[in-house]
């Protein structure tokens, strides 16, 4: 992996991806660079006017992608279905789930779970088990789920997981993301079961500058810690560009192995994507299984290809 960069990327002829929350920061690099490898990408964005733009902006960066836009709701079932059920092709080589939100203000979604829970995991367990029949119909697919190192922050809480007792913004976050990285480990261990070759896999970005930190702060008001976050984007992160490194390995590498974790080499922060360190609780096949069991329920998305 040393020196990996966007140059590396193998061609993307003849694949279809989606990509959730492609408008903007590490998602837009993300279908960018896999368009102008020659993928057909579909740019999967709640707001349309945004999907829409960052379509044609994406389309005059690279002239002759293939891309396209459709709308989809993470933090709205109802919304995850409309967008399965309207994927009009018969092949998914590329899931690429990356959208997700961070340290917000306490708030629900659509169907009442905690917003971060709610949308980073449960959205996209719904999505990628409504998309399975095409993705095993797939040969060598690939689902990529973008975690974070803050998923170091808490390990899920199975008898709470939408923070009714207590809210702490960053602990729900860390939380969610927790639940990404089980989600993979439970994925893989159910694919590798059955003898599937679709490789679930996870990334994150280290510390990117996206519109990601400042979001929350904004939300909330809290006008001191969006400058500050803003102080920090502008010299301390590593740019979208860059971010988007770990995310774009795990997706397209040759020999990504199943239930890996790739991100910056340099302290989990920035570089080249590495393998990266991940809590023990994330390997918990109990807690994994307990997860997905409590997922199923809650989303009603039931992935029956890999019951086990």
């Amino acid at each position: 992996m040393s020196g990996w960069n966007e140059n590396a990327i193998p061609d993307q002829s003849g694949r279809l991806a989606v990509v959730t929350g492609a408008n903007s920061g590490i998602g837009y690099v993300t279908a960018r660079e896999l368009a102008r490898r020659g993928a057909h990408v579909v740019l999967a964005c709640r707001s349309e006017a945004r999907g829409v733009e960052a379509g044609d902006r994406l389309a005059a960066e690279v002239p002759g992608a293939e891309v396209e836009f459709a709308r989809l709701d993470l933090g709205d079932l109802a919304s995850v279905r409309e967008f399965a059920t309207a994927y009009p092709y018969d092949r998914l080589d590329l899931l690429v789930n990356n959208a997700g939100v961070m340290a917000l203000p306490y708030g629900t979604t659509a169907d009442g779970f905690e917003t971060q829970f709610g949308t980073n995991h449960l959205g996209h367990f719904a999505l990628t088990g409504l998309l399975l029949p095409t993705l095993l119909a797939t040969p060598a697919a690939r689902v990529v789920t973008v975690s974070s190192t803050a998923h170091a922050l808490a390990n899920i809480d199975i008898d709470d997981l939408n923070s009714e007792r207590r809210y702490r913004r960053w602990i729900a976050y860390g939380r969610s993301k927790t639940a990404n990285l089980l989600f993979v480990h439970e994925l893989a261990r159910r694919l590798a079961a059955h003898g599937s070759d679709v490789t679930a896999a996870a990334a994150h970005p280290g510390y990117a500058a996206t519109n990601l930190q400042t979001a929350g702060p904004s939300m909330a008001g809290r006008r001191a810690t969006e400058r500050f976050m803003r102080i920090g984007n502008r010299y301390f992160a590593q740019s979208a560009d860059s971010g988007a490194l770990p995310t774009l390995y795990a997706a397209t590498a040759p020999g990504v192995p199943p239930d890996s974790f790739t991100g910056p080499s340099l302290a989990g922060w920035r570089g080249s994507p590495a393998p990266s360190w991940r809590a023990p609780w994330t390997r918990d096949d109990q807690a994994s299984r307990r997860l997905w069991a409590a997922s199923e329920q809650l989303t009603g998305v039931t992935y029956d290809a890999l019951k086990v």
